[in-house]
């Protein structure tokens, strides 16, 4: 069977299950691992799919990705824009990272920063933090959600108010072309929301996969953005556009 009658089935297979594997495509379609390897590095290429470990899953939708999976995805890239927006992080500021495995990755290369005061809505980040004894770390308090340990909802964005940040490094879901920073949840927007309220700076950490995702809400463009780390040049209309809205864009790739 050819790539060509293969690729629409791995979609419709992605779509209905939300997530394929190697192996299972691999006994599917009755061919080898390296082919199937080839046909999802080929629907990824083309902004169908998205890699994660040992597989892929839909690009876009109004559900977003695992959180394992969007931990494994793109994992070295994250970590090169972690060091790269760490490096301009000083010492001895108030901070906020928000919720994101992008913004994890921040939180572990801040191990070894002194007198900081972190405030988070991110579990994952408090526990990365915990590891560092210089550095305090304030958790905001919300509704649990299970999936990824953030806290969203009204304590979460009360308790963000009484605050005023040096520094807010924040991540998104989705990246439109026209540099609108997206999510999914609609109680994670008004506290992404009111985060960039309650600081004086901010950083965005996201990889270049934003690029090929889509979700329904809207948090702010990047025109609000201090600076903006990512893995790989942008669009040359949107690189335009952040030259006149002031936006720093850092690529580590």
């Amino acid at each position: 069977m050819s790539n060509n009658f293969r690729h629409p089935e791995i979609l419709e297979i992605a779509r209905k299950e939300g997530k394929v594997t190697v192996e299972g495509l691999a006994e599917h379609f009755g061919v080898t691992l390296q082919t199937i390897r080839r046909d999802l590095s080929d629907l990824a290429e083309a902004g169908r799919l998205e890699r994660v470990h040992g597989g892929a899953v839909p690009t876009s939708g109004t559900i977003n990705i695992g959180y394992e999976d969007r931990r494994q995805l793109n994992a070295e890239a994250k970590i090169a824009i972690a060091r790269a927006c760490a490096a301009r992080i000083p010492n001895g500021i108030s901070l906020f990272l928000n919720i994101g495995t992008s913004t994890e990755a921040v939180a572990r290369e801040l191990l070894q920063h002194k007198d900081l005061m972190v405030v988070t809505n991110n579990m994952n980040v408090a526990n990365i933090l915990a590891g560092n004894p210089d550095c305090e770390v304030i958790v905001t308090g919300g509704h649990l959600r299970r999936s990824d340990g953030g806290l969203i909802g009204t304590l979460a964005t009360e308790t963000i108010r009484k605050f005023k940040f040096d520094l807010a490094v924040i991540g998104c879901s989705a990246l439109d072309v026209d540099g609108d920073l997206l999510d999914f949840d609609i109680q994670e927007i008004s506290v992404s929301q009111e985060i960039l309220n309650q600081s004086r700076k901010t950083y965005l950490v996201s990889d270049h996969t934003k690029f090929a995702r889509s979700a329904p809400a809207r948090i702010t463009s990047l025109a609000s953005i201090d600076v903006f780390f990512t893995d790989r040049p942008i669009p040359a209309d949107l690189a335009r556009a952040c030259g006149s809205w002031n936006t720093e864009v850092v690529c580590t790739g």
